[in-house]
């Protein structure tokens, strides 16, 4: 079978990591591109990883595929020795190659009950760790299932990473200020949107800043993480949507008083996962299984949102200590731990409905958030 057109390694003659070239974000953004076309990567001294979701190459099968710790647990291979690490990489070998087919039902849970007699499997031992930590990594930044084919047969060309790609895609400090505009909005017409963006990410998170900027004030925070779902089609799964108004509306008022406030969107959808994944985790919690739950069965962390980004935005607006509206103590210790004071933590809680009820229990019972 010929070679289909993908990223190419050295061996074909273009640039080694090495040689001069594209910067290491760069890198790790081409990676990420990779894994969404289908190709697979390249990690030094790992043996290749084709991603399983976005795989178009007919024919591919493997002795073995990369699972995350989580994923692992729901295929019953957590009281094995080499899987039993809630935070390490899963490697494992059925009893029959996996070809694409065996491969996605191994990989997305939302199917299992079409699947109810996988396995059984062999968690194996590996010395590959950090680079399986990168690209499943790398699959939660895509968007895209978190597991691979290792060294399948018939792979394309792949695309060359580093660990320290990674590290260098995910760093905060890469966000820098596009522009600025005025906007007037429902809650205030005299309020200013402003854009940031890293040249290696295609996500461009905002900033809303309502009422005028005051030395004797405290801005009202609040972090919004990105739901199309909730803050666009009115979901009645979550409490996103009216979060979102409830917040704009609180910093009108603030306004009013003379003090003002910054709502920050942040493109994180599904808590960092993507709105794909999300949309799994749905399906999952229409098989009875909770927002946290239905994340992790899908072998991806219950909370991945990048904190450090909202406190590299307030930085870049001189930002340094602010009133938070949030339920949520994971974000004042997140922006503390980037050096953004939150003087006061405030309460953004607006009540439970037939839909979300659930929903918001999970959050306060097993995420910690302040809630009634």
């Amino acid at each position: 079978m010929g070679k289909a057109i993908g990223p190419r390694t050295a061996g074909d003659g273009v640039r080694s990591l090495s040689a001069p070239g594209p910067s290491p974000s760069r890198r790790g953004a081409q990676a990420v591109d990779a894994l969404r076309h289908g190709w697979p990567l390249r990690f030094p001294d790992a043996p290749l990883l084709q991603p399983v979701e976005t795989a178009f190459v007919g024919g591919l099968t493997a002795d073995t595929m990369l699972i995350s710790a989580s994923r692992a647990v729901t295929l019953k291979l957590a009281n094995q020795l080499e899987a039993a690490n809630p935070s390490e990489p899963v490697l494992l070998r059925g009893t029959e190659l996996f070809d694409l087919a065996a491969a996605m039902a191994v990989a997305d849970p939302s199917a299992d009950l079409a699947h109810p007699l996988q396995g059984p499997f062999k968690a194996l031992t590996f010395d590959w760790r950090g680079a399986a930590a990168g690209a499943l990594d790398l699959a939660r930044i895509a968007g895209i299932l978190p597991a691979f084919l290792v060294d399948p047969r018939e792979a394309v060309e792949a695309q060359p990473i580093a660990l320290s790609d990674v590290v260098a895609l995910t760093d905060p400090h890469n966000l820098k200020l596009a522009t600025r505009a005025r906007l007037p909005v429902a809650a205030a017409e005299d309020a200013e949107i402003i854009a940031y963006r890293s040249a290696d990410d295609t996500r461009e998170h905002v900033a809303l800043v309502i009422g005028q900027r005051s030395a004797e004030h405290l801005p009202l925070v609040r972090l919004h993480s990105e739901c199309l779902t909730g803050d666009v089609l009115s979901s009645l799964k979550c409490d996103c949507g009216p979060q979102l108004d409830g917040a704009l509306a609180a910093m009108a008022e603030e306004a009013k008083q003379g003090g003002w406030g910054v709502l920050l969107y942040l493109r994180q959808e599904g808590r960092g996962i993507g709105l794909v994944n999300k949309l799994r985790a749905y399906r999952l919690q229409d098989q009875g299984h909770d927002t946290i739950d239905a994340n992790t069965r899908l072998g991806l962390p219950d909370e991945a949102r990048d904190f450090p980004v909202a406190a590299r935005m307030l930085a870049l607006m001189n930002i340094e200590r602010i009133r938070l509206m949030t339920n949520n103590p994971a974000k004042v210790d997140a922006l503390g731990s980037e050096g953004i004071e939150v003087v006061e933590r405030v309460a953004h809680s607006l009540g439970a409905g037939a839909h979300n009820e659930h929903y918001l229990a999970t959050k306060r019972d097993r995420a910690g958030h302040f809630l009634p």
